[in-house]
């Protein structure tokens, strides 16, 4: 008996299957405008960008197209903290791919050039350069970090890279170098003087960031102008400043060292500062004058309290209504006792986060039960983070009055990790020590903690 003779339909022969499956698996992503692509690159890190040249010959030079160069190398610097002996060979390698990336490079303007990386005066000549190429695409923000990623002595010192003189000369219409498109401006472990400072300040009128930190050249330094667009200066480690004179109506943020003179005016848009000064009552009591024009407008307050050695005695604060968010980093030596700090909660009644960066000097942990016995009610606290938290009974005395007194707390974070300046590897005894202090933070801790609360320990 014959077989029935089955017909297969067209749609169902090889041939056809696999034209299907190739139209099915076209590059829609090459099927984008070159611009949609160079869009796409600028989320990449530099090197992933550049990697992508190798996909076809369409995607060659694309990259040399995108408008911020950010030269990253975190895993070097991590190298170079772990280890000095390879400082030489990894920054020559950074310097030769900087190098490599401009000579291929073909966008302008340039929305951002962004350099960080432990370099110094050795490496002037392409430092410069950079910022030669930099100037003449009309880069609107520029950062130079020349920061070691771990502390070593020698931070700011003759071996610094020294901002250009030449540099700072009005541009003529022939000239190459062009400020007028620069929006924001960072320069770290750069030399830099009070001249270049105000000459950018009022010859850059697009100007709205300036930061300045790591450098040894600035003594007094004035940041005034009624036309001025800066709308966040922040001045760091800035070894040698003895007086600071702010005058800009348009500043919304300031951050200011520890000076002997500070002179604050016309700040009508100001709404965040972060300051340093000594714990002592003397000191912060003289800086209440100076905040004056702005401290009942601040949201946001930044307090560095370096310790004197002397038990935490702050001057009444007036109330700070508009104040949501206060943060305080202290230096602390044994069992000193946290609570002084409690003064400037109490002063803020519409606080909504508060943060502690901690750093501890002298590592004891007594065992001492401890009490809060001030009732104080803080109707708006919803975050909490301590950050350097030890296990001492003052850090849990401290918590325990968060604990007893923020009616409205949601969440409260313990972060015992080992404070660092300049980040880098921990060792493993480091590492033990922080396993150490997280073991003591639930134990003293978690039962306290309602179950509405977030408690997380880091």
């Amino acid at each position: 008996m014959a077989g029935k003779r089955v017909r297969i339909g067209r749609k169902f022969q090889p041939k056809k299957c696999a034209k299907r499956r190739k139209a099915d698996n076209n590059d829609r992503i090459s099927e984008l405008s070159d611009d949609i692509l160079v869009t796409i690159l600028h989320l990449l890190p530099m090197k992933a960008a550049a990697r992508t040249s190798i996909l076809s010959s369409r995607w060659i030079n694309l990259w040399k197209n995108i408008s911020s160069l950010d030269f990253d190398a975190e895993s070097a610097l991590v190298k170079i903290a772990d280890d000095r002996k390879l400082s030489k060979e990894e920054s020559l390698k950074y310097v030769k791919w900087v190098n490599c990336v401009l000579q291929s490079h073909k966008a302008s303007p340039l929305k951002e050039f962004t350099v960080y990386f432990d370099l110094g005066r050795k490496f002037k000549y392409a430092i410069t350069q950079w910022l030669e190429f930099a100037f003449a695409r009309n880069v609107e923000r520029l950062e130079l970090d020349f920061s070691p990623r771990t502390y070593r002595v020698g931070t700011v010192d003759d071996t610094c890279y020294v901002f250009p003189n030449k540099f700072l000369k009005r541009p003529s219409q022939s000239s190459s170098v062009n400020f007028r498109s620069l929006k924001e401006l960072s320069l770290k472990s750069v030399i830099v003087t009070r001249e270049a400072v105000e000459f950018f300040l009022h010859n850059c009128p697009l100007l709205e960031k300036l930061v300045v930190s790591y450098t040894c050249q600035l003594s007094n330094l004035e940041v005034c102008g009624s036309s001025l667009a800066l709308k966040h200066l922040k001045l760091k480690h800035c070894y040698g400043l003895k007086s600071v004179k702010v005058s800009a109506p348009n500043l919304t943020s300031l951050s200011i060292p520890k000076v002997e003179g500070l002179l604050l005016e016309n700040f009508p848009s100001l709404v965040k500062v972060s300051v340093t000064c000594i714990i002592n009552r003397y000191s912060v009591k003289n800086l209440l004058p100076t905040l004056s024009c702005c401290i009942f407008q601040l949201e946001i307050l930044i307090l560095t309290l370096d310790d004197d050695g002397e038990e935490i005695l702050l001057p009444t604060f007036p109330q700070l209504p508009k104040l949501k968010k206060l943060v305080i980093y202290y230096w602390v030596d044994g069992e000193q006792s946290l609570m002084g700090l409690t003064s400037l909660i109490r002063a803020s009644p519409n606080l909504q986060e508060f943060g502690l960066k901690l750093t501890v000097w002298d590592y004891l942990r007594s065992g001492e039960e401890v009490k809060n016995s001030i009732k104080f009610p803080h109707e708006h606290l919803k975050v909490v983070k301590f950050c350097g938290y030890y296990g001492r009974s003052s850090d849990a005395e401290l918590v325990g009055y968060i604990l007893d007194n923020c009616v409205a707390l949601e969440k409260l974070v313990i972060d015992p990790r080992y404070p660092f300046f300049f980040r880098r590897t921990p060792s493993d005894t480091e590492l033990v020590e922080e396993q150490t202090s997280r073991d003591y933070a639930k134990q003293q801790l978690e039962a306290q903690v309602s179950p509405h609360i977030e408690f997380v320990i880091l």
